[in-house]
């Protein structure tokens, strides 16, 4: 498998992903000057999310909508992303400026219309994040263009990730590479679980890593040393930026650390086993379910103005949004309820 010029199969390195995200403040002078300190700080890559807060959620102050449990307590999803998302028409700019730089480029996408724009900016990959890697119809439509197609874990069940992988092989793409990650912000080191690195490997034959959340560098070195082919890590010019992401992102001298220090810690080796923490469970609210988007009246025809799959993760799961589409409403419903298969006049 390659990645733009990367080839896992010749190259005996690990290929290191700086995660961008929300480390630029709106600020595209920023955006330009953290891609140059991340290819000084020795990664292999940059990578961006492709989203707008349209295209991940709905503007609604009900409480499914509103963040608990978590650093972003208090804000409304809709809030969140408006001050994280990376405007799109700063996409093939920074696309431009990495290539210069010498770094490979792709992004998250987050919906189908952002699989469009990274396809027409030639991404050499698509990562699908860990709250997404329950919304079948995106996987399927990131796989179907044949491009490498990583993956979080972070709350994703056994079930989870084989739907997933079985996802992309059903339109023929076995381009696969699956990150051990911890859907904490930060993320505590005792919930790293580094063994299933290796279990991913054996149990689903594909190229494993790590994205990480938790603090300094400890974990990614030792993930690597387990045969992790992949370390992603946020990246930040200077913490005292601030923003969404800022406290669990590294800095360009503990990136550039990272990447030279091997470092050993026996309670971060974790067990080998699907079973989700507490924290994980409880993350599987970040994830994709299906919701209603608008005022529905009882016979209106679901379509994908009225039905989506977007975060939280309440509703119905994505898995049923084509049976459900092109069917009779036998209710009225309110725009942000959570979908119910009840719903469907039979």
């Amino acid at each position: 498998m390659k990645i733009s010029n990367f080839d896992f199969k010749s190259q005996n390195k690990t290929f290191i992903i700086a995660e961008l995200s929300a480390n630029h403040n709106q600020d595209i002078e920023i955006a330009k000057k953290t891609i140059s300190a991340i290819k000084k700080s020795g990664a292999n890559c940059v990578k961006f999310q492709t989203y707008t807060p349209d295209t991940l959620t709905i503007d609604s102050k009900k409480d499914d909508f509103i963040i608990r449990g978590s650093i972003w307590d208090g804000k409304s999803y809709y809030e969140l992303y408006k001050e994280a998302y990376t405007p799109w028409n700063w996409h093939e700019e920074l696309f431009a400026y990495a290539k210069k730089e010498g770094l490979i480029c792709f992004s998250s996408p987050f919906d189908n219309t952002a699989v469009d724009l990274l396809e027409e900016l030639k991404t050499p990959a698509f990562k699908i994040s860990s709250f997404e890697i329950t919304d079948i119809p995106l996987i399927e439509y990131a796989a179907s263009k044949g491009k490498p197609i990583i993956f979080s874990t972070g709350i994703a069940s056994l079930d989870d990730i084989q739907l997933a992988l079985d996802t992309c092989k059903k339109v023929g793409n076995n381009q696969i590479i699956l990150l051990k990650c911890t859907s904490s912000y930060p993320a505590p080191i005792e919930e790293a679980n580094l063994r299933m690195i290796k279990k991913y490997s054996d149990d689903f034959n594909v190229i494993t890593g790590l994205s990480d959340h938790t603090l300094g560098y400890l974990c990614p070195i030792i993930a690597v040393s387990l045969g992790a082919r992949v370390i992603e890590k946020h990246f930040i010019l200077d913490r005292s930026l601030g923003g969404p992401d800022s406290s669990f992102s590294m800095n360009p001298e503990e990136f550039s650390e990272m990447v030279e220090k091997i470092r050993d810690v026996e309670k971060s080796l974790g067990k080998q086993n699907y079973d989700l923490t507490d924290k994980q469970i409880k993350g599987k609210i970040f994830s994709r379910s299906l919701y209603v988007t608008r005022d529905i009246s009882k016979g209106e025809i679901f379509d994908n103005s009225n039905v989506r799959s977007i975060r939280p993760g309440y509703g119905a799961h994505p898995k049923f949004l084509k049976d459900i589409l092109g069917n009779t409403s036998k209710v009225n419903i309110k725009k942000g309820s959570r979908f119910e298969m009840k719903f469907l006049k039979k």
